[in-house]
């Protein structure tokens, strides 16, 4: 898990910001959505916490496919999506993404909001947030994705006409009054070996450009939500999430008139000595004979061996033990090379993927890993 808390001031007040980043939420979600991606609201109603009282959740789809990078679109399906649900005890609020299709998948956001410059700590009141994991967020200089950059929304040229506020300077965050922080604690996890440490530091700077482009609106839109009731704004929330839930309606009806889309298949392929190499497995070392009948007897072992790695890996989930144990032994090699208790540990990690047991010692000179999850998909 790779947790680092963001601290991104703007010259608001902490009640100004509570009308605005509604109307900021609910503005940039229809203009992120359209062509099937974007996000579709599911929920959104009163909620009341023990300690925070009165509040919001939310629960939406967050459909983003073509938005992530080609070396992770291999290993989902087309229709992606991550589940956001948020819980709004203004001005402490919490959210969640999670993934059906990933299960050890995880974002969650704590976020306080201040009426000071960035400079407080322990702003959640457990354990402080290391200094080396604490990234303070400009929205004057520090950049964003070009595709994101608007004129309208530079803070070096903007000027409020409602508060006479702007443009934004250098050194503003210690001059400008009013000042607010949005503290965001953000702790993410994607627990898949060999993946973890790439994907935690994609997602952390995703949210990075994120936060840092919408906060920018929320300045820079000013003038169109100050002075606007909490009625009102929960009005326009209402009504650009009903537009917004029609634009992904409307393309998947386009989708099914065009016919049905292929179905995603899970498969693996395992060919020769090279591809198991690249599963992890080490092949038996086996002497090269001299003799022909020798050579061919050595063939005859390797391809067991594969068919036996296919069966465990595509073979489905028996209904006991013992049976997954007969039908693999009546397939393996004789002797097989597994060392005891191994067949019992793949039918359980088989039965249970999120459950797993300690693999047992290895009692042979064979360097075995774990059984591949058949829920992921490998390419060879």
């Amino acid at each position: 898990m790779l947790t680092k808390e963001y601290r991104i001031c703007m010259p608001l007040t902490v009640d100004e910001y509570k009308i605005g980043q509604l109307y900021m939420i609910s503005k940039h979600s229809s203009e992120q959505s359209g062509g099937g991606e974007g996000v579709e609201v599911l929920r959104n109603e009163p909620d009341t916490h023990p300690e925070h009282g009165a509040g919001q959740v939310t629960e939406k789809r967050i459909y983003l496919t073509s938005k992530l990078p080609d070396w992770m679109r291999r290993f989902i399906p087309r229709l992606f999506y991550v589940t956001e649900t948020a819980w709004n005890f203004y001005p402490y609020t919490i959210t969640e993404y999670s993934c059906s299709f990933l299960p050890k998948f995880h974002i969650r956001i704590e976020t306080k909001f201040q009426n000071d410059n960035g400079e407080s700590d322990n702003v959640f009141g457990d354990n402080p947030t290391p200094k080396d994991n604490v990234c303070f967020l400009d929205i004057l200089t520090d950049p964003i994705p070009e595709k994101h950059y608007k004129k309208s929304e530079d803070l070096s040229c903007w000027e409020s006409a409602n508060t006479g506020r702007g443009p934004l300077v250098a050194g503003w965050r210690n001059s400008s009054q009013p000042i607010m922080c949005s503290y965001k604690r953000v702790h993410c996890s994607f627990e898949v070996y060999g993946f973890q440490t790439r994907t935690e530091e994609f997602i952390h700077k995703t949210i990075r450009d994120i936060l840092l482009v919408g906060h920018r609106q929320a300045v820079a839109w000013l003038d169109e939500w100050h002075g606007m009731s909490l009625e009102s704004v929960r009005q326009y929330e209402k009504d650009l999430q009903e537009e917004t839930n029609n634009k992904l309606k409307s393309t998947d009806n386009n989708h099914k008139d065009a016919g049905p889309r292929p179905s995603f298949s899970r498969s693996i392929s395992v060919t020769d000595e090279c591809s198991l190499k690249k599963m992890g497995v080490r092949p038996a070392v086996i002497p090269n004979p001299a003799t022909s009948s020798s050579s061919s007897s050595s063939s005859s072992f390797r391809q067991r061996l594969h068919q036996v790695l296919l069966l465990l890996i595509d073979g489905g989930v028996e209904q006991s033990e013992a049976a997954f144990h007969a039908r693999v032994t009546a397939h393996s090699p004789t002797p097989h090379p597994f060392p005891p208790g191994y067949f019992g540990l793949m039918f359980r990690r088989l039965a249970a993927p999120t459950a797993l047991p300690p693999p047992p010692p290895q009692t042979s000179h064979y360097n075995l890993p774990s059984i591949p999850n058949p829920n992921h998909v490998y390419h060879t």
